[in-house]
């Protein structure tokens, strides 16, 4: 994001130039962390905006940014390595589109294409689109899996080599036997024909998912290869790590090829105390006066040194984040005031405040765990929080032998130790 994930981040005197998209910062931020060997450029996106409700929305610092696949074009020509992910949600494109744009990065990428498959539907952008009906949680995923579905498909109507060696004396610019024609006719999407670009560099993008319900668990152990989740505690992070894996077996797949990564909100320093006065500066600059939303929950007319109602409105999206706010609150007997500086300023990921070393030592024990396969890092403060981390962490984690001093392979897959899907065509 923009300026960091904390709500008043924009508003911190280091926040400099204007809310206009700014292609040097994003270049910078993304050069930063192929410098430090980051597996992932993670690129957020939240499609569409209200026209109602104006006045309270521009007291916050939403980031009215680049569409992902053309800034991540961009990156990609000013990067070698780094594996770039854009996210794309599946209610509001079409399957053949969204083949073609993730097969054009990773071919412009040399392979460094990742697609963060989002379900996600929110009723001022379903507006947006025209839609009067929004799906319920159960069809967004449904219609996410045959969306997927038929992107493979369409990745997979040519032979990997098909173009590799045009025949020019013979006049055949490819091999007829080389194209797989599809006929798809789904409960949601039908399509007929080919795709108009090269099968991907990595067979298809990685696929990466974020969804801590029930049926996004099972959505990520059946198809995702990165997921981001988020957990409060290390107790949570290991159960949902069983969990998600735990689930795979069923579909033919060895947990190993699913790398799970929870996020980090991570403020740090040179000492403890010089870290904890960076993030008070933060939490002091919370604006309470214009309504509070807790992951999608209004909760503007309750008190806010009270405690969280009871019977809540039941959120049909974000449901899994929603639950676990809740337990949060509960289990901790937080008011909303509370809730909102301990929650939403990290948008429910663990928070890590401290010296290079106390990070470093929090990374460990998760890793060592089992309760993550990596992390998502989201410093609540942009750029410098995340050039803290490559400065103090990284090099901390490296002289651990926990992180890479080299990138090792070729793709974005090779690097993430993924295997390389075969087209479901040619296969034996």
């Amino acid at each position: 994001m923009r300026f960091g994930h904390h709500p008043a981040a924009w508003r911190h005197p280091s926040s400099s130039g204007s809310g206009r998209p700014d292609l040097d910062y994003w270049v910078r931020m993304a050069k930063l962390a192929e410098q430090a060997k980051f597996d992932t450029f993670f690129l957020a996106d939240f499609i569409g905006r209200s026209g109602e409700n104006i006045e309270q929305s521009s007291h916050t610092g939403i980031s009215f940014q680049f569409e992902p696949f053309t800034l991540l074009s961009t990156i990609a020509a000013h990067t070698k390595h780094i594996g770039l992910v854009a996210t794309v949600n599946t209610n509001f494109s079409e399957p053949y589109n969204v083949a073609r744009q993730f097969a054009s990065l990773d071919h412009i990428s040399n392979g460094r294409a990742g697609w963060n498959v989002v379900s996600s539907f929110s009723p001022d952008t379903g507006k947006n689109f025209g839609i009067k009906e929004p799906p319920s949680h159960d069809q967004r995923y449904e219609r996410a899996a045959e969306f997927l579905e038929l992107t493979k498909k369409l990745w997979d109507g040519w032979d990997d080599d098909a173009f590799d060696n045009p025949d020019r004396a013979a006049g055949n610019f490819f091999e007829p036997t080389s194209a797989h024609p599809l006929q798809h006719a789904g409960k949601y999407f039908s399509s007929q024909g080919l795709l108009d670009v090269a099968r991907p560099i990595q067979g298809y993008p990685v696929i990466v998912q974020a969804g801590n319900s029930d049926t996004g668990r099972e959505f990520a152990a059946q198809v995702a290869e990165m997921t981001y989740s988020s957990a409060q505690s290390l107790e949570v992070a290991q159960a949902y790590y069983a969990d998600v894996k735990g689930r795979m077996a069923k579909y033919g797949r060895d947990p190993e090829q699913l790398k799970v990564t929870p996020g980090l909100s991570v403020v740090v320093a040179a000492t403890d105390q010089e870290a904890q006065d960076k993030f008070a500066e933060l939490q002091n600059a919370v604006d309470f006066s214009h309504g509070v939303n807790l992951m999608g929950i209004d909760v503007s007319d309750y008190p806010l040194d009270g405690p969280l109602p009871d019977n809540l409105p039941v959120t049909e999206n974000g449901k899994g984040r929603a639950q676990q706010l809740i337990e949060f609150a509960r289990r901790e007997n937080l008011t909303i005031r509370q809730l909102v500086l301990r929650f939403n300023v990290s948008r429910g990921h663990v928070q890590v405040i401290g010296s290079a070393k106390h990070v470093a030592d929090t990374m460990e024990e998760w890793f060592l765990a089992r309760g993550a396969d990596g992390f998502n890092v989201v410093p609540p403060l942009l750029p410098g929080g995340f050039e803290d981390f490559c400065e103090l962490v990284v090099p901390e984690l490296q002289r651990r032998g926990l992180f890479r001093t080299r990138y090792e392979g070729k793709t974005y897959r090779e690097n993430l130790g993924l295997i390389r899907p075969e087209n479901h065509n040619t296969q034996r």
